[in-house]
């Protein structure tokens, strides 16, 4: 057996991909998917992955707190519902398709974030603080 492993960034799974691998290896077979299990069309492998992002009673910005794997919308706001909000923490839940999501390489952060180094007024690093004044 075979394992290919492919790097993707947050974000990226290919549309094709779907959460899981072909049903069969070409000699109609049914073969493996990277999670161990084996395909069959009836798991949740070939559903979409969703992030899921919950808004606590205490906060006013939702928090991703995991994915998971869901036919729809609404069936991934209701597994959301039972798998992260068991103790009643959450008054909001947000779900997003994860290959809507798109993000920066972290490989390229130097160069993205580089423009910001050069406005040092941004930080008050360079004043004189009195004395007199002993916290800041």
């Amino acid at each position: 057996m075979t394992i290919r492993v492919t790097k993707y960034y947050y974000g990226d799974i290919p549309e094709d991909k779907g959460g899981g691998t072909d049903k069969t290896n070409g000699k109609g077979r049914q073969q493996a998917s990277t999670t161990g299990g084996v395909t069959d069309g009836s798991s949740g492998a070939d559903w979409p992955l969703w992030e899921v992002f919950i808004r606590s009673k205490q906060g006013i910005d939702h928090k991703h707190v995991g994915s998971l794997h869901a036919a729809d919308a609404q069936m991934a706001i209701e597994n959301a519902r039972d798998v992260y909000t068991r103790r009643m923490e959450g008054i909001s839940i947000w779900v997003v398709e994860s290959k809507y999501i798109h993000a920066s390489n972290p490989d390229e952060a130097a160069s993205l974030y580089e423009p910001a180094n050069d406005k040092v007024y941004r930080h008050p690093t360079f004043y004189d603080l009195p004395d007199e004044l002993t916290h800041m």
